[in-house]
C-alpha cells in the first residue's frame, strides 16, 4: 500500500500536470465539459487496465499455489 506522504506527493505532481493539460486543451478550443468527460473516459480505461492486471496476477498466484501443492 502507498504511504500517505508518498500519496500526497504523487497527488501534487499529478494535479499540477493535469491542470496544465486541461488548461492547454481548453485554450486550444475544447469545451471544458468535453475535456472533463474525456478525462473520465481515460481514467476509467486506465483503471480497467490496472484491474485486469491485478485479476490476472491473482489468478497466476492461485495457479502457482495449486501447482506447488501437487
Amino acid at each position: 500500500m502507498i504511504d500517505i506522504n508518498d500519496s500526497e506527493s504523487l497527488r501534487n505532481i499529478m494535479s499540477e500536470s493535469l491542470s496544465r493539460m486541461i488548461d492547454n486543451a481548453v485554450r486550444s478550443g475544447w469545451p471544458d465539459h468535453d475535456v472533463a468527460l474525456l478525462l473520465m473516459e481515460l481514467a476509467e480505461a486506465h483503471l480497467m487496465k490496472v484491474a485486469a492486471g491485478v485479476i490476472s496476477d491473482g489468478a497466476l498466484h492461485s495457479q502457482r499455489a495449486v501447482s506447488l501443492k501437487n
